[in-house]
């Protein structure tokens, strides 16, 4: 018997001895032999995948791929602060419970997109509205 390298499974030769014991008997015994054989020596067919070469054929540029984000709507927050309370603190929160955070009232609020620091500043009144105005940016990575 020799091993078939490109499918990983034994096949049988002419110079591979053969089993005599099958010789001469019943069609059925050698079948399920066979059967008992297969299960026993199972083993995935393992094979190397082909690709093909891939080419860009889209004929955009870098700048071009870059403008297509520019108009995609993304939501920004302000963090103003950050508190840790054990569970059952928070299923007693009601109306009226004052929850202290962690940061001084004079500390930068930090500005988020995508549980990502964007940049950081004050907070300020525009119009009615809170709006943070920017101090600091973060840089880029």
């Amino acid at each position: 018997m020799s091993l078939d390298t490109e499918n990983q499974k034994p096949t049988e030769s002419a110079d591979d001895p053969v089993d005599s014991s099958a010789a001469g008997s019943d069609p059925a015994d050698t079948e399920q032999s066979d059967n008992d054989a297969t299960d026993s020596d199972s083993s995935p067919d393992i094979s190397v995948p082909e690709y093909q070469e891939f080419t860009d054929t889209s004929g955009s540029s870098r700048a071009e791929d870059l403008a297509r984000l520019q108009n995609i709507q993304i939501t920004v927050s302000a963090e103003l602060g950050r508190a840790t309370i054990p569970i059952q603190e928070l299923m007693q929160l009601g109306e009226g419970t004052v929850l202290e955070l962690n940061r001084e009232i004079d500390s930068p609020v930090e500005l988020m997109a995508q549980g990502v620091k964007l940049a950081s500043g004050e907070v300020v009144v525009v119009d009615g509205c809170f709006a943070i105005r920017i101090t600091e940016v973060e840089a880029q990575n």
